[in-house]
């Protein structure tokens, strides 16, 4: 009967062996399994035979062990390591990778299943499914404002590829930047005239000074000197803008006589320097030009008149330039065609500075240029207070042509240091964000570490077009294998926790790789050597007992 025993516990350890071999056999099968997980397996021992039962211990005797002999081995567990897998890039979009402990949830024939392998692509429905079974990758598609509804109710993936987004009008544009606060004055202050009227001549005699608006742009100013007597002269003016139309002329001429100051040359007389004031010499065009103040005074108390040659010339304020800031940005109207905005900062005094933003003729239907002005004080440490903004809500409305609604943009130059400022750094200005967009259609996927997936369109914008869930279990060893790296939730595998990707479910996506099979081919190779030895050792248990048993047949010989 003990060699009997000893043949079938021989048997049994080569069963086992057999087994261990098939899932070291497995293991390396899917050395390059995406995703997969490999097994192990452990051994028991079976039911064991009493030869001697044990006794207790008495005050006279000791107490004895049992003798037990055992029966064999047994299989005790089948188990599958769920350690991480090695990530391997592949660049590919719909290729996911999963760091943590969750899995993918797929949708097949009506029927739920969980995967580690993220090999993914969008079918000619746009549906998001697994590339080796065709099996829906689940989750939640957004609303059309790139809204994911709440909750963890389940839909297929589905992107449309032709998704297109409309025209957005550009509703607000954010200014930021610096204004110089020791900037010089923009509009033109003075006009000095100098030179010689020659007397001999009959003229008239001009002479052109180029001026600047608060806003910076260009007038002539000319003078002119008309003769009407000996050393006695009529003085007028007009001032005209870039194309030479004239903006406005002089009320009235102003007469002056040249007197010798007994050196040969001739200067105004008393009577004529004193009409020289800042009344009677001032250009003040506040109201007459829908450009912005010219206001100024000319002074021609430097002009001599004698018979040398006519050498007249003139200056502005030491013949400074415009000290113009402008900043542009490009704006949408509500069929999505862009404008260009330009919006200029000239200094009008101290702490003061006016605003001038203006938009193309050929962007409005009329073919007219669109402006929009107004001032700005900032506060002595450089902050703007929007109280000090005028108008208070400044904003740029213009027709655009071709069809679209009026566009009504806001102009919104920020408060405090978040916004435009005046400090001693360098004048630069330039928007921070405006709020339209052109039509745009789908060009591109990305997919975030929170299996948001993200619509990236032509026009640049981005929107969330759905989120992929994922699936936790209490015990990941109590899934059951249906082939194609799919597994299904089983006795004691516990219901699976739908959740989102992060930290309530302790993991996250790598979107371009592949989670690589966490097979260890060295340990699997250890492994075969102790399963090839102990199956030769079994076998050479049931040898050994065969060898007796023909000893004990021998005996009736």
């Amino acid at each position: 009967m003990a060699l009997l025993n000893s043949l079938f516990a021989g048997v049994s350890g080569l069963r086992n062996h057999q087994s261990m071999m098939d899932v070291i056999g497995n293991n390396i099968a899917n050395v390059n399994t995406i995703g997969f997980k490999g097994s192990r397996v452990t051994f028991c021992d079976t039911f064991n035979q009493f030869v001697k039962a044990g006794t207790n211990p008495t005050d006279t005797t000791g107490g004895t062990n049992s003798f037990q002999i055992g029966l064999g081995g047994k299989i005790n567990s089948i188990d599958r390591n769920w350690n991480q897998g090695t990530f391997e890039r592949t660049g590919i979009t719909t290729d996911l990778a999963l760091q943590g402990p969750g899995m993918f949830i797929l949708k097949s024939d009506g029927s739920n299943y969980f995967s580690r392998a993220g090999s993914f692509i969008f079918d000619g429905a746009g549906k998001l499914v697994s590339a080796q079974n065709g099996a829906i990758v689940q989750g939640k598609v957004a609303n059309e404002d790139g809204v994911v509804p709440p909750g963890n109710n389940l839909e297929d993936i589905i992107i449309d590829k032709n998704l297109k987004l409309p025209a957005i009008a550009t509703s607000e544009i954010n200014w930021g930047g610096n204004l110089r606060s020791n900037s010089t004055l923009t509009l033109s202050e003075e006009v000095v005239q100098r030179g010689n009227l020659k007397s001999s001549d009959a003229g008239p005699f001009d002479v052109t000074t180029e001026i600047y608006n608060m806003y910076g742009e260009a007038f002539n100013f000319i003078e002119t000197f008309t003769k009407t007597g000996a050393n006695a002269y009529d003085i007028t003016w007009e001032v005209q803008d870039s194309e030479g139309t004239s903006i406005a002329t002089s009320a009235a001429a102003i007469a002056v006589v040249f007197a010798d100051n007994g050196s040969g040359t001739f200067l105004m007389d008393a009577a004529s320097l004193a009409k020289f004031d800042d009344i009677n010499n001032r250009v003040n065009l506040s109201a007459g030009t829908p450009t912005g103040d010219i206001d100024f005074v000319f002074d021609p108390t430097l002009i001599t008149n004698n018979d040398s040659t006519s050498t007249l010339s003139s200056s502005a304020d030491g013949n400074r330039t415009a000290n113009v800031v402008s900043g542009s940005v490009t704006v949408f109207d509500s069929l999505g065609i862009s404008h260009q905005i330009t919006l200029e900062f000239t200094k009008i005094g101290d702490n003061q500075w006016a605003w001038h933003a203006s938009i193309p003729s050929t962007s409005t239907v009329d073919g007219l240029a669109v402006h929009s002005d107004g001032t700005l004080a900032f506060n002595p440490d450089g902050t703007l207070d929007p109280a000090n903004i005028s108008p208070n809500n400044p904003q740029l409305n213009f027709v655009p042509k071709g069809g679209a609604n009026v566009s009504e943009i806001n102009l919104d130059f920020g408060s405090g240091f978040g916004g435009i400022t005046q400090t001693s750094a360098s004048s630069v200005v330039s928007s921070l964000s405006q709020d339209g967009s052109p039509s745009a259609s789908l060009s591109n996927l990305n997919i975030d570490q929170y299996g948001n997936i993200l619509g990236i369109f032509s026009n640049g914008n981005s929107r969330t077009l759905g989120q992929i869930m994922v699936a936790t279990f209490a015990n990941l060893n109590g899934l059951i294998s249906e082939g194609n790296n799919l597994f299904s939730a089983y006795a004691n595998s516990g219901d699976p926790r739908i959740g989102e990707f992060g930290e309530g479910t302790s993991t996250t996506i790598q979107a371009g790789a592949l989670e690589q099979s966490n097979v260890d081919l060295s340990e699997e190779f250890t492994k075969m050597i102790v399963s090839q030895r102990g199956f030769q050792a079994n076998a050479r248990v049931i040898t050994t007992a065969d060898n007796l048993l023909q000893e004990i047949t021998n005996l009736i010989r």
